[in-house]
């Protein structure tokens, strides 16, 4: 795990190994009371989740291959 340290405004670029542009941009928009709110700017067919929702995406897939 890579870890950052980012200001409000500041941002961070997600590259492909080959040094290739990923198009990915995810930007600190807000920092408030313990809470940081990001902007993440992606090409349209990346998709972008929050952990616990991916999640349960991954078990719906799960029980389709298995039914």
């Amino acid at each position: 795990m890579l870890v950052l340290t980012r200001k409000k405004a500041e941002s961070i670029v997600v590259f492909r190994s080959d040094g290739e542009d990923s198009g990915i941009r995810i930007v600190v928009l807000e920092i408030s009371r313990g809470i940081v709110k990001l902007g993440i700017e992606a090409p349209p067919d990346v998709s972008i989740h929050r952990m616990e929702v991916w999640e349960r995406i991954k078990e719906s897939h799960a029980a389709l291959k298995a039914s």
